[in-house]
């Protein structure tokens, strides 16, 4: 018998997740109260209502009995039952926007609590849940089908071929940055191609501008050093079930010294054969 529990924040995706267990044949249960779990499951393995496949939602709908979610838990791992738990999350901006998007409240958004109050409060409430997690997904870029890619391969047994993606993208400070990177650069540093006749019109897509920028030494030793640290990082967020490393460069503008470096990289990392996709924010 194996038993999937689906946790995580609102909005992160669950009701997702959920279809996604029904397509592969499993019994599914959105909201049960934990209490039930151990009943649930000693009724199931008996010989009139057996089943071999079961998903459970449990999420900040159980208020209470959340805090005694460890200790169903582990009661049920001491009857020798193959029980893996997966934890979405994604970030605060995202899940605002999702919620400002679809124009529903957070569960927790009761009276004059905001959305954003509600969303503090339920990481803070379920942070002991996701470090049990057996798979933590950040679904923040993730698209409903590679979402639905993830949860089946790693249900398959392939861990390692979950779509691991780099997505690097280029900004202007001046236009705020963006909240969904993972690791921002700050490229400012590199003399500006703004000022240089002939180049102010064109942007870091043309090879002009490219080539003014990384013909300074400290320009190539920074994007070596942005790819060494990619290779060393890439691995822990795939152990920590985090499919994507968002990489961010930012310059006055997001014209021309970002978007050189960003299309650099992104041309380094897919010659070493990564799933990259580049973004320009400005452009």
């Amino acid at each position: 018998m194996r038993v999937v529990i689906i946790s995580g924040l609102s909005g992160a995706g669950k009701s997702l997740a959920i279809d996604v267990f029904e397509d592969l044949g499993y019994y599914c249960i959105d909201n049960l109260p934990p209490p039930l779990i151990k009943d649930f499951i000693q009724l199931i393995k008996g010989d009139k209502h057996k089943l071999e496949k079961v998903a459970l939602v449990i999420d900040i709908r159980g208020n209470d009995f959340l805090d005694d979610f460890v200790m169903y838990l582990d009661a049920i791992k001491k009857r020798g039952i193959d029980i893996r738990l997966i934890f979405l999350e994604a970030s605060k901006q995202v899940l605002l926007r999702r919620f400002a998007e679809t124009r529903r409240p957070h569960p927790l958004a009761i009276g004059s609590v905001t959305n954003g109050e509600a969303i503090d409060e339920e990481i803070e409430r379920l942070a002991p849940i996701k470090e049990l997690g057996d798979l933590v997904i950040d679904t923040g870029d993730l698209k409903s089908m590679e979402l639905r890619t993830v949860l089946m391969e790693y249900m398959a047994g392939n861990r390692e071929a979950k779509p691991f993606r780099i997505i690097v993208q280029s900004f202007g400070y001046k236009y705020g940055m963006p909240q969904e990177a993972d690791f921002i650069f700050d490229t400012r540093f590199i003399p500006n191609p703004f000022y240089v006749p002939g180049l102010r019109d064109l942007t870091g897509r043309d090879a002009e501008v490219r080539e003014y920028v990384l013909s300074h030494e400290d320009s190539r030793f920074f994007l070596d050093e942005i790819q060494m640290l990619t290779f060393r990082l890439k691995p822990s967020f795939n152990r920590e079930g985090k499919p994507s490393l968002n990489i961010a460069f930012g310059c006055t503008g997001g014209r021309h010294r970002s978007v050189s470096m960003a299309i650099e990289l992104t041309n380094r990392l897919t010659a070493a054969g990564e799933n990259v996709t580049l973004r320009h924010r400005e452009i």
